[in-house]
């Protein structure tokens, strides 16, 4: 601790401006040196040191020496709020250093005898998805890798509620009907359990709730209805109960086979790790050292006597995964997290079904944040209030990133001087603030985040975002529950419903740019002051410009995602039977290898049907022939590839499509890991200006060509009309702004 002092002191004594550049520069060599030659453990700490008192060094002269004076009082607000701007960012960035600074991998749990495993039950709550969806995901959950006489699996279906079925409307009465009808013959032929309710009471959780009523296992997995486990889920991940009997929550990572809009609209899906994979490879392992990793709605097994002690999952907010968790960790109970991909899910396809999913999610977190505040609950220890904190203020990040959208403006058209510093002032400790913390960001995330997309992901949202904050602020017991549209066909390009406001941002910041350089240029009495403010303002409209191509929606290439796999099989063709290498699956379709010597006859001139059996992975029983028909032959000298197409499918089907495509985790670990490579600095913000110079030319072009229909209109408040569970902390990675005013008027 005296040492902590003393260093404190040391650091906040005043320096010269060529001082302090050359500390910044000595720590900026220190820490590369750090990084290319000397990486490990232990130099993660002293990176991550050098790294945070250069941090500390430019927060001291930003609150000391660049407030504008009190006695101009616009001037002295609008500082005061960029300010207030940088030291939410920097509380983020420490909040998230100690919890992330050694994250933990949990070793394999041991494996158990049969007789030894407790029972378990499955719920799939369901509000208003397709019964393929549902299919796909209760037969592979029945094929779990588990004695049959210990697992039960539960549709629990909403949609099909006494309430619903005895609707005001009669169209909605029958539709409610039907789907009970067809959803209890489903669950009846795959061998699980359907139930319903009487009322639609307390969304999510309320469902969850009448699981519990009915079920009796000793652990409950919640699978959203479109998160299908493989068959490894619970081998990889019940061993860890008996091994703590205070142990409420095992959580598994959300994997996903489609892109997301961002993804998808900028054509990174293949190539860059996903928004989530960030706080589920790092975060989650962060919290879970200290005893916070937390429910996320799906994708985990909770303790059925924790529930019980608990009265259930909790369902006061409407983000009831975290509030359970929360509850159940200020009890004393504990969770732990693994970090391998055990499920496949769906992520929303549309940007305005994307940003009412996060509005959801953000008003939940600051439900918790407001009704039970983590710093004021009994029962959690220091560092797990710290760490539910970090997940609950980050959702407060629209409001700084749009304090740093806008504040440049402020001084290229009204000359408003918010930030009091000279350029060699802002080079020696705002510049070298800057590459110090893209560096800690790119050591610490550079495997799981490319440079700058948290800022683009962030600024997506923060435009709507903002607006839930608000509305959650005034009436903190005002947001309700509602689904998020997956499964939507996106067969045009098309510019998004929401993308007006974007568009409007855009062209502010361009007339920004082109003031400032005109004003620069041509005005006298300008510094170079505007030349600074000028960069910083065209960073935003690189930022702005790449939000435009994620409104440029593209039309989706895949009706149901797939995923790439090594199965082998044999498939019948024409009276003839001949091995095959499966390689790719999805819903509808498949892709085989065969030696193109051994296709029949004429194949490839006329429609084939056939059957495709595979061979199951080991342990699993051998499931039925899927039926098949050939579309189309692809060869490439001595091999040829064939696409497959399912055709309708019966429920016996979706058994043996499910132990197909779900039946070995390690496709979906491939895929992960494919994408993540480290992207460096240099290369990722090179990437990062193409976006923001590329993607307004072809969001015009979607403007100005009749293929640019209307899109859906938009949901953009968190109520769009499947369950799904959020990852609390996606975007930010709790890291702050990297870039704030280089030097801000």
């Amino acid at each position: 601790m005296g040492t902590t002092v003393a260093g404190l002191i040391l650091l906040s004594q005043p320096v010269g401006t060529q001082n302090q550049l050359a500390m910044s520069l000595a720590a900026m060599a220190a820490m590369i040196v750090l990084w290319l030659f000397l990486d490990g453990p232990r130099t993660r700490f002293v990176f991550l040191a050098l790294g945070s008192l250069v941090v500390l060094r430019y927060i001291l002269w930003r609150v000391t020496d660049t407030l504008p004076s009190p006695g101009d009082p616009v001037s002295f607000g609008f500082g005061l709020l960029l300010l207030l701007g940088e030291l939410y960012c920097v509380f983020i960035l420490f909040v998230s250093l100690i919890i992330n600074a050694d994250p933990l991998r949990r070793p394999p749990p041991p494996a158990a005898r049969a007789a030894d495993l407790p029972t378990v039950d499955v719920f799939v709550p369901s509000y208003n998805e397709d019964a393929a969806i549902l299919a796909m995901t209760l037969a592979a959950a029945r094929q779990i890798n588990y004695p049959p006489d210990k697992l039960t699996v539960w549709l629990l279906d909403d949609g099909g509620s006494d309430q619903k079925c005895a609707d005001p409307n009669p169209e909605k009465a029958r539709a409610a009907r039907e789907r009970r009808r067809d959803l209890t013959a489903l669950a009846e032929q795959l061998g699980c359990r359907y139930l319903t309710r009487a009322r639609n009471e307390h969304a999510k959780a309320g469902n969850l709730n009448n699981g519990l009523a009915f079920a009796t296992g000793e652990i409950v997995v919640v699978l959203d209805a479109d998160h299908v486990p493989f068959r490894s889920f619970l081998s990889e991940t019940i061993g860890y109960f008996a091994q703590d009997p205070k142990l409420f929550l095992v959580q598994t990572p959300h994997a996903f086979l489609n892109p997301d809009p961002i993804e998808r609209n900028l054509k990174t899906f293949e190539r860059m790790p996903s928004e989530n994979e960030m706080f589920y490879a790092v975060t989650q392992r962060g919290l879970d050292k200290w005893n916070g990793s937390f429910f996320c709605g799906s994708a985990a097994l909770l303790r059925r006597t924790a529930l019980d002690e608990a009265g259930g999952f909790s369902g006061i907010t409407i983000t009831e995964d975290c509030e359970t968790a929360f509850e159940l960790h200020s009890r004393g109970w504990t969770s732990a997290y693994v970090d391998k991909p055990l499920i496949a899910g769906l992520q929303p396809e549309t940007l305005t079904a994307f940003i009412g999913q996060r509005s959801r999610w953000c008003q939940g977190m600051f439900q918790i944040l407001l009704l039970k505040n983590p710093a004021l609950q009994r029962g959690l220890k220091p560092i797990q209030k710290i760490a539910y904190l970090s997940s609950m203020t980050f959702w407060f990040f629209p409001v700084p990133r749009l304090i740093f959208m806008f504040a440049p403006l402020l001084h290229i058209f009204f000359d408003l001087k918010i930030f009091v510093a000279s350029v060699d002032e802002s080079i020696a400790y705002t510049a070298t603030y800057i590459v110090i913390n893209l560096m800690m960001q790119n050591y610490v995330y550079g495997k799981f985040r490319w440079p700058f997309v948290s800022e683009l992901y962030e600024y997506v949202q923060g435009l709507y975002l903002s607006k839930a904050i608000v509305s959650v602020i005034w009436s903190p017991r005002k947001p309700t529950f509602n689904v998020t549209d997956k499964g939507v066909s996106l067969d045009h390009n098309h510019l998004s419903s929401a993308s007006l406001p974007f568009f409007a941002v855009y062209l502010l910041l361009a007339a920004g740019c082109a003031v400032a350089t005109w004003r620069y240029l041509f005005e006298p009495g300008v510094t170079n002051l505007m030349l600074v403010v000028g960069l910083w303002n065209f960073f935003n409209l690189l930022t702005a410009g790449a939000a435009l191509g994620v409104c440029a929606e593209r039309r989706q290439l895949e009706r149901t995602p797939s995923l790439a796999i090594d199965r082998r099989g044999q498939i019948t063709l024409g009276g003839r039977a001949i091995d095959v290498a499966i390689e790719r699956v999805s819903a509808e379709a498949c892709t085989v290898r065969l030696p193109a010597a051994l296709l029949p006859a004429g194949v490839g001139h006329r429609a084939l049907t056939g059957a495709l059996t595979v061979v199951p992975v080991a342990g699993a029983r051998p499931a039925g022939a899927l039926p098949v028909t050939l579309e189309g032959i692809e060869r490439a000298k001595d091999e040829a590839f064939a696409r497959l197409s399912f055709g309708r499918l019966r429920p016996q089907d979706y058994v043996a499509l499910a132990g197909l495509m779900y039946g070995d985790a390690e496709a979906m670990r491939r895929f992960q890991m494919r994408r993540r490579r480290h992207k460096d600095i240099l290369a990722g913000t090179l990437q990062f200006i193409w976006w923001g110079l590329s993607e307004p030319v072809r969001a015009a072009r979607y403007a100005l060509t009749a293929d640019a229909r209307p899109a859906a209109a938009p949901v953009l408040d968190g109520t769009s009309p499947i369950y799904d569970a959020p990852e609390q902390a996606p975007t930010g990675a709790n890291l702050p702004e990297p870039l704030l005013p280089a030097a801000a008027p």
